[in-house]
């Protein structure tokens, strides 16, 4: 890939329909749709990790009552993350905080890549939600041992803390030490820092 070609993780993809069942698009059109009648405070937005954590005990503990809505889509990247958000689901909302949680699905990409990918999300929230806060959740590593994946995972983390470090309507949070998916105490451990984080950060006064 040359310098002048176009980042495909930052390029907005829908997500390809592999099992021929439309579910992909119709759950984004159910997340737009959820969006017109609903205030959110919290909007976490991303992969399987935030979408299994709708299911999850802890959700309706610590998130529900922050007024959190979630936009969760398993086998998401960088990029089909961008084109949802691009095409209607920050449309009729406005959340004071989004919280970000994607990059792991990105098979193909290098860290530089998803690390372009995920500040354009943050650039789109940024356009469409000027007021809100966005909150990058560093990326799960992957597998127990040293590996190529562990290793890019780390990286992606390393560079989106350093993007992030200047830009006041962003902030990364790296509390991962669990392996991809989380057991109920990894999410629980994951996100009682992330909730205390919240709270705080939906305390302040808005930005103007």
């Amino acid at each position: 890939m040359s310098a002048d070609d176009p980042n495909p993780a930052a390029t907005p993809t829908p997500c390809e329909d592999t099992q021929g069942d439309g579910r992909w698009m119709s759950l984004h059109n159910r997340f737009v749709s959820d969006s017109k009648d609903k205030e959110p405070e919290v909007l976490f937005v991303g992969d399987s990790l935030v979408q299994l954590l709708h299911q999850s005990g802890i959700w309706r503990e610590l998130f529900s009552p922050l007024h959190a809505l979630n936009f969760g889509l398993g086998g998401d990247a960088t990029q089909h993350v961008l084109w949802r958000l691009s095409n209607g689901e920050l449309d009729n909302i406005s959340p004071k905080v989004v919280v970000l949680w994607v990059g792991t699905n990105n098979h193909g990409n290098t860290a530089e890549q998803i690390c372009g990918g995920i500040m354009a999300i943050i650039q789109v929230v940024k356009n469409k939600l000027p007021h809100a806060q966005t909150l990058v959740l560093g990326i799960l590593p992957r597998g127990k041992m040293p590996n190529p994946l562990r290793e890019r995972n780390a990286k992606v983390n390393k560079l989106v803390q350093e993007a992030t470090s200047s830009l006041p309507h962003a902030s990364f949070l790296n509390d991962m030490y669990d392996y991809l998916h989380l057991t109920p105490a990894g999410y629980q451990a994951v996100c009682k820092p992330l909730h205390t984080l919240l709270t705080s950060m939906l305390e302040k006064p808005a930005e103007n």
